[in-house]
């Protein structure tokens, strides 16, 4: 056998090579900081305590671990961190977690876990020694040595440890150490002459990373016998990928969207599967089937919503040619209203009408300038409640007549062949041009009435005619042949071409004597009347709350971003105005007031979630009370102070009642 001379790899029980006695880990000054947030934390945890639960063959993997010896003639076990800091970072504050929960009531096992901490001969310093900018703060943290002051600093070390101490009851200590136990890597030793470089690029950027649906395909299906896996991908996982095609990935993300109510982030990481997984935490075999058949039905549906000339009604198809002009961003709420219609006996009637507000919502908002981000998870909330629930909802949130009147009177149109098409009432756009009465750069001799040629105009006069270019009032569709003979000619001219169009909108100009800012007016107040009745608002009276973003559907934010302390501009709770304009502050609110409001809402998600209300300060850190023996701690990190936020809010049943005003610093964080 060939054998390499500079890179040793040994699969190794992770626990025993972090025990060995004379085993330091050391962090190079190159590394990047300790970034792992309690999100990760948390899907850790839970990989060990189910591998804590399995026979002990079952063992589970954690990746590669690279390092280097040290270049010291005075410690030859010393090994220098190149690939792994993250990860065993995070299972020393674990363990750490695991030690000080136990060390007053089992001092075996806390001897044993101290093992993975510490060396024998040397009880002051940890095993793993970071970078010195930051190993003050660690060592302080897992060896339990914090100076006053230190429980209001902010750090990650801080974070997952107080996460771990308040997720492992004192009871679960020993199943979470025997999971611990069973975890392997393989650790990647290089010799002197290896390029350590060289191979950490080979480990973490060579390859195609797995996409989120591939990372579904497989953990639909890990763990099945081959019989069954071969049913799951003939019967479901194929149809799925037929029917989605290349969009499979945007159709994952808007299923869960649609079942869970609530945005999920795609960019940067694996945030479809992980919400996925979240979703569907545990799939035995006849579960998957189940879910599976729905899924399948799902993709059908969205097949349509991808190809609308698919249905059969031609109304319906219509609409759903109709919402493409928007995008992709509504389709976890038409999915779930068209799955209605096609498989649980809604009308066509209920259909239409949602399509019909759906497009009056987003068109509407961004004549007046707002965005249409962000929305489509309330919506999806709101259906759950019912038709008139959503009717409510998109009204709420739908710009009112007023401001589109003047949105369409100085704006330039959104997705202007649309709009015409419409109100022009056209079945198809299928030949037709987009046409600009006055050109976006007209001719010097260009005229509007005959009399004065372009030249002529003021320079008033002209920023005028320029401003209001590719506003409704000056926008038409013709047909292609008639736009080229109009291409850039004078009005009179263009009156005698438009009266051979068939678009009605188009030979009624042939009608008006001249044109300029005043016929532009005048033809933007027509035709906005017209604009309002066939993309109204729902006939319900409600607050237009455009600037307010419904609690739920806040930014969940890893870290501590430069700017959070101003996030807000205030929050909506309940009817009241709070200036409060940070989460910290807002976790710290809500909980003191749920306290007094809705005391069993918060006992309940704390005693579900592990926290963060307790009834003993049971380890050092930024603690608050809420009375003489509940307290609740403070040292979490943004996303999962949001998170508690939204969830306990939830839990009582007031999330609906409460909205957040994003300020400047919030909108470009």
């Amino acid at each position: 056998m060939v054998t390499a001379t500079n890179v040793e790899a040994t699969a190794v029980n992770t626990v025993a090579w972090l025990s060995a006695e004379r085993t330091t880990i050391v962090v190079p000054v190159y590394q990047r900081q300790y970034r792992w947030d309690i999100g990760g934390c948390e899907k850790l945890l839970a990989d060990i305590r189910t591998v804590s639960d399995t026979d002990d063959r079952q063992t589970h993997f954690i990746g590669s671990i690279l390092s280097t010896a040290a270049d010291t003639a005075t410690d030859d076990a010393e090994l220098v961190l190149i690939d792994g800091q993250q990860r065993i970072t995070t299972l020393m504050l674990l363990v750490a977690a695991l030690q000080h929960t136990v060390r007053g009531d089992d001092p075996e096992l806390a001897a044993e876990l101290s093992r993975v901490l510490v060396r024998a001969g040397d009880p002051g310093r940890t095993k793993l020694r970071p970078h010195r900018a930051w190993a003050e703060v660690f060592e302080s943290v897992v060896l339990d040595r914090r100076d006053d002051g230190d429980e209001l600093r902010d750090s990650r070390f801080d974070d997952n440890y107080a996460f771990f101490r308040s997720q492992v009851r004192p009871d679960e200590v020993r199943r979470v150490w025997r999971g611990l136990q069973k975890l392997e890597h393989v650790a990647i030793t290089l010799g002197a002459d290896a390029n350590a470089q060289q191979i950490f690029e080979s480990l973490n950027s060579t390859g195609e990373p797995l996409r989120d649906h591939e990372l579904i395909h497989n953990y639909v299906l890990m763990g099945l016998s081959h019989a069954e896996q071969t049913e799951i991908e003939q019967e479901y996982w194929l149809p799925i990928e037929q029917h989605t095609g290349e969009s499979i990935a945007q159709f994952w993300r808007d299923y869960l969207v649609m079942t869970t109510g609530r945005e999920v982030v795609v960019t940067g990481g694996r945030g479809v599967y992980d919400a996925f997984r979240q979703e569907f935490p545990r799939l035995d075999i006849g579960t998957l089937r189940a879910h599976a058949s729905r899924w399948r039905e799902y993709a059908e549906t969205y097949r349509t919503l991808l190809e609308p000339e698919r249905e059969a009604d031609p109304q319906i198809a219509r609409h759903l040619g109709y919402l493409t002009s928007f995008g992709r961003g509504m389709y976890p709420l038409v999915m779930r209203a068209y799955d209605d219609y096609a498989h649980s006996g809604s009308s066509a009637i209920t259909l239409i009408r949602t399509l019909e507000s759906v497009q009056s919502l987003l068109l509407r908002r961004t004549v007046v300038g707002l965005t249409n981000d962000r929305l489509v998870a309330r919506l999806c909330r709101a259906r759950e409640d019912g038709d008139d629930s959503l009717v409510r909802a998109i009204a709420r949130i739908t710009p009112s007549d007023e401001r589109v009147r003047v949105g369409l009177k100085f704006t330039e149109l959104p997705h202007a062949p649309y709009v015409l098409g419409r109100l022009a009432d056209l079945a198809s756009l299928d030949g037709l041009d987009l046409e600009h009465v006055v050109p976006l750069a007209p001719a010097d001799d260009w005229t509007g009435d005959g009399t004065r040629r372009w030249s002529e105009y003021s320079d008033d006069e002209q920023n005028s005619h320029r401003a209001l270019a590719q506003t409704l009032g000056n926008l038409t569709l013709l047909e292609q042949p008639l736009a080229e003979r109009a291409f850039d000619r004078s009005f009179p001219a263009k009156r005698e071409i438009y009266a051979e169009s068939g678009v009605n909108l188009t030979e009624q100009l042939a009608e008006v004597p001249a044109w300029g800012t005043a016929a532009i007016a005048a033809r933007t107040v027509h035709l906005s009347e017209l604009f309002l009745r066939v993309w109204a608002r729902p006939a319900l009276r409600g607050i237009d709350d455009d600037d307010l973003t419904p609690i739920l559907d806040a930014i969940r934010r890893s870290g501590w971003p430069r700017g959070w302390e101003r996030e807000w501009d205030y929050v909506e709770y309940r009817g009241e105005h709070w200036e409060v304009y940070d989460v910290k502050y807002l976790f710290n609110r809500i909980f003191k007031r749920l306290w007094a409001d809705s005391r069993e809402s918060v006992v309940a998600f704390s005693a579900r979630r592990g926290g963060p209300v307790y009834e003993a300060r049971s380890w050092n850190g930024h603690w608050d009370a809420l009375d003489d023996t509940h307290h609740l701690y403070m040292g979490w990190d943004s996303k999962y102070m949001l998170t508690a936020v939204q969830g306990v809010l939830d839990e009582a049943g007031f999330a609906s009642e409460v909205f957040v005003k994003y300020s400047y610093f919030g909108a470009i964080m």
